[in-house]
């Protein structure tokens, strides 16, 4: 097949205050017409920063090699020329839509803009065409919707819009950059299957950046997988996943939750990426390959091999990724037998949640029911998992049950305590009880304040400890939960998405609670620190005796860690299970529908008989 985009030798060096930071390192791939082209790996590979070096979206970088699309070198044009192809020819989809799309401008009006800035059509043949393609992507009452601004829009309609945007001048090749990342799995669904439909309606290439390996599996052709900026392997997707060469790949694909037994510990890549201001000599991965040999101390030559498949390594023999738990080897830990007997940790009954939104179609106060009769408990120990899709009411009940918001009606109980009849003196008491773990750790960090501050607060709020006494504590804490205590003084932007997660678990641990919720815990993390942390949380569990109550999207990290799963759809508990029988006997058709879209599992096919034909480059051994 004809390649729409050639790149060979791809290098970038990103000049900072600190040094050079080598972000790409000789990269070379080619994409066919037509194609979903994968690129994976970890944050700080280099995946997004190869697409913005090809975009032309690094101006002050050194970036050197050949980028050859539809016959013309794009790192050889000038901005005129790069400006006419963005958008026209070569369409971006970028990972977070709210930041992308401008706050003060509707999104038909943004839209629109990239009909004007490259064709000349009225005003009204522009609303049209951004109309149309705004039905196409799955907005509904898309002629109203064109004067809406992001804010109005969930998570899914915006990345939606954003592909409006990306496909409104029908160009040959679409750059995705981790377009599904924290998205739920039915609107994660309905986006790969619109890009696909694209694809082939259309003959639309796309490259497709995630971390999402099972996700990456069931749709790429073709997958390159990265590591410190360097491209570690290049090879057809089912062998890639099947029968990964490259000791790297085997630790991503090891780290996934779906390749394990449910409650069993996951195997994660030790240690983290090095600095790509000084990247380590020879293999850059050998610090972190539990297979690293002397030899590898020395620059490892390309081996190819004759099913497509190549990879910067000196192991002689492909590596095997592990065979998949099956779903019958599940072994719940947790509440499934002699419930009544156990402790309620939580208890809400028949619980309602309204706000209200304004003036309705005659003045009067408008209500929105958010809460809609909600009956749930969780046992002592166990880990409830509470599941559905954005705006159904996940983070909502989990701040009802914090005590954070107050239910409109309904009981809320918690170790025997109706929250409504609580005293000031009792909710001081009780926020040492009940902590919670957010979403996004950086966004939950005070970027001003430095560590000791943030995991030392409630220390401080509670007046249990000051001075050495609490600075003792918190460098334990973070020793517990697998942080340098000597970073004591470092502030949140020192430390990875990993790290800071761990950041504000040692912060949800201070006051020795009972119960921790988990908001979406490790929704935007790679897959190996996504092992690590989970790994931690039930470490903890078990040192500690915590109980969980775990939100999340991802149904395969739900099934590895939780004991039973709660089904939320439109502010109501459709259904509720062990995890076992929600996995192999949903009942209610919502809870099916959620399952249908989250089964990515990655390919366990007989590995292929491969030969190797050539080694290229590499230091003499």
């Amino acid at each position: 097949m004809t390649s729409i985009l050639d790149v060979r030798d791809l290098t970038v060096e990103i000049p900072t205050e600190d040094g050079i930071v080598h972000a790409a390192n000789k990269v070379s791939f080619s994409v066919e017409k037509g194609s979903l082209f994968g690129i994976a790996g970890e944050s700080g590979s280099g995946k997004s920063v190869l697409t913005q070096a090809i975009m032309g979206f690094l101006p002050n970088a050194e970036i050197t090699g050949t980028v050859t699309f539809e016959d013309e070198d794009l790192l050889k044009l000038d901005r005129r020329r790069l400006r006419a192809l963005r958008g026209a020819r070569i369409g971006m989809i970028f990972q977070d839509p709210l930041s992308s799309l401008h706050p003060y401008y509707t999104i038909g009006t943004q839209i629109a803009e990239m009909i004007h800035t490259h064709e000349k059509v009225s005003d009204k043949q522009a609303r049209a065409r951004v109309v149309e393609m705004l039905e196409r992507v799955g907005i509904r009452d898309a002629e109203h919707r064109f004067d809406d601004y992001p804010h109005q829009f969930s998570g899914g309609m915006r990345q939606r819009v954003m592909i409006a945007m990306a496909l409104i001048l029908n160009p040959p090749l679409i750059i995705a950059d981790e377009p599904t990342t924290a998205l739920d799995v039915t609107v994660q669904a309905q986006i790969i299957e619109l890009l696909d439909e694209m694809r082939r309606e259309r003959g639309t290439t796309v490259i497709m950046i995630t971390h999402d390996l099972s996700l990456l599996s069931s749709i790429a052709e073709k997958v390159m997988v990265m590591y410190a900026g360097n491209r570690m392997e290049l090879g057809p997707a089912k062998t890639l996943f099947s029968a990964p060469v490259h000791p790297y790949t085997t630790g991503l694909l090891n780290s996934s939750p779906a390749k394990y037994t449910p409650g069993t510990m996951i195997e994660p890549i030790s240690g983290r990426p090095p600095s790509l201001l000084a990247p380590p000599k020879g293999c850059v991965f050998r610090p972190r390959c539990t297979k690293a040999m002397d030899v590898c101390a020395k620059t490892p030559p390309l081996r190819v091999f004759d099913d497509g498949t190549a990879a910067l390594c000196w192991q002689e023999t492909e590596d095997l990724a592990p065979e998949g738990a099956a779903p019958a080897e599940y072994s719940s830990t947790g509440a499934s037998e002699g419930q009544t007997h156990r402790q309620r940790m939580i208890e809400a009954v028949n619980v309602h949640l309204s706000y209200e939104t304004g003036g309705g179609m005659k003045g009067a106060p408008k209500a929105l029911h958010v809460l809609k009769g909600i009956d749930l408990t969780l046992y002592k120990g166990e880990t409830l998992g509470l599941v559905g899709e954005s705006g159904c009411g996940k983070s909502t009940l989990a701040r009802v049950l914090a005590g954070l918001v107050p239910a409109s009606s309904g009981d809320v109980v918690v170790e025997g305590q109706m929250l409504d009849t609580l005293t000031h003196s009792d909710w001081r008491a009780m926020r040492k009880r009940i902590q919670l773990v957010f979403q996004d750790p950086f966004g939950s960090l005070n970027p001003r304040r430095r560590v000791s501050s943030i995991i030392g607060d409630p220390f401080r709020i509670h007046k249990i400890c000051a001075g050495a006494e609490r600075k003792r504590k918190v460098q334990e804490l973070m020793e517990r939960v697998g942080l340098n205590p000597e970073h004591y003084n470092r502030y949140p932007s020192e430390f990875s998405g990993g790290q800071r997660q761990r950041i504000g678990i040692a912060r949800a641990l201070a006051l020795h609670p009972d119960i921790i919720i988990f908001d979406e815990p490790v929704s935007a993390l790679d897959v190996s620190i996504q092992a690590q942390i989970l790994n931690l949380m039930r470490h903890l569990q078990e040192d500690m005796g915590l109980t969980y109550l775990f939100i999340s999207h991802d149904l395969s990290v739900v099934r590895h860690v939780c004991d039973r799963i709660a089904v939320m759809n439109k502010g109501q508990i459709v259904e509720l299970d062990t995890a076992e029988n929600i996995y192999a006997r949903p009942r209610d058709p919502y809870t099916r529908e959620l399952m249908a879209a989250s089964m990515h599992d990655i390919t366990t096919d007989a590995p292929p008989k491969r030969r190797l034909i050539e080694s290229i480059g590499g230091e003499a051994a």
